[in-house]
């Protein structure tokens, strides 16, 4: 009787340890690799929320540069992305390391890339930049996002193809290149930055692209949703969102406008995603 007893209580005690595990230890969890543009910050959080509050999942985002970004989907160190910018933006990631990345399609389309300015500045042409006193006026610089970005390396090429030997390419962040850009447009300097749009400087300032009658930074683009391979297997419930994950350019520029105006990305993410439940249900297939 008493060896039943001690027989009886063992299975239960292991049962009971086992339900405590599965109820803390073995929630779900992805990773979801992005860049600090605005636009990337708005998508990945907005995905974020959804995969935590409606699929039950740990979300961990790893910030980094472009390159990092295309190698941790393919490698699998990440398992999904939002903020590929193809054809032309991220052409020589998607070349280095498309065959080992499941590409899920648009996200959102209609982007663009290019050198924008202020809608003052009385030039509007990459050519008008070749003028020595149009580059002096903007210290012969143009103010850039960080190092590796598919928008960098386009406007390399750019400088190149279009002679402007007096006009250098600024590294700095997303961040730094739009708070520069807004002092001088409150200040009425001329200036030239990498510009792309979704983004909210477009929405705060009068800005306009100049033409780019090379076509260095070639035509309309789409922001494209790549996860690692296999993820369909391992979360199926994931990956069938972020297949079906799409929205618009005034979506994406609702959250990012909401932070620039201090709301944290995560706030800025939750309240977007209350405001708009009927197109979250329908990347949920309800």
């Amino acid at each position: 009787m008493k060896k039943s007893l001690v027989i009886a209580l063992a299975v239960l005690f292991v049962l009971a340890a086992a339900a405590c595990s599965q109820g803390g230890g073995d929630k779900k969890s992805i990773k979801l690799a992005y860049v600090a543009w605005d636009s990337e910050i708005a998508s990945t959080n907005v995905v974020k929320h959804v995969l935590e509050t409606d699929l039950g999942y740990e979300v961990e985002l790893l910030q980094v540069d472009a390159g990092p970004m295309w190698a941790g989907v393919a490698d699998g160190s990440a398992d999904a992305m939002v903020a590929a910018w193809l054809p032309g933006t991220h052409a020589s990631y998607l070349e280095q390391y498309g065959d080992r990345i499941e590409d899920l399609g648009p996200n959102l389309t209609g982007t663009k890339i290019g050198l924008a300015v202020p809608a003052y500045m009385d030039i509007d042409s990459i050519e008008d930049l070749k003028d020595p006193d149009v580059a002096a006026s903007i210290g012969g610089q143009i103010v850039g996002i960080e190092p590796g970005a598919g928008i960098m390396m386009a406007t390399e090429r750019a400088i190149d193809a279009y002679g402007l030997d007096n006009i250098q390419l600024l590294e700095s962040s997303s961040s730094a290149m739009a708070k520069e850009l807004l002092e001088a447009y409150e200040e009425k300097r001329p200036i030239v930055v990498t510009g792309w749009t979704p983004h909210w400087k477009f929405a705060k300032m009068e800005l306009k692209y100049l033409n780019d009658p090379l076509g260095v930074y070639g035509g309309e683009e789409a922001i494209h949703t790549m996860v690692r391979q296999g993820l369909v297997d391992d979360m199926q419930d994931a990956y069938e969102f972020l297949d079906r994950f799409e929205w618009t350019a005034d979506d994406m520029a609702a959250v990012m406008v909401e932070i620039y105006e201090g709301a944290t990305p995560e706030e800025a993410a939750k309240n977007w995603v209350e405001s708009n439940r009927d197109k979250v249900d329908a990347w949920l297939g309800k």
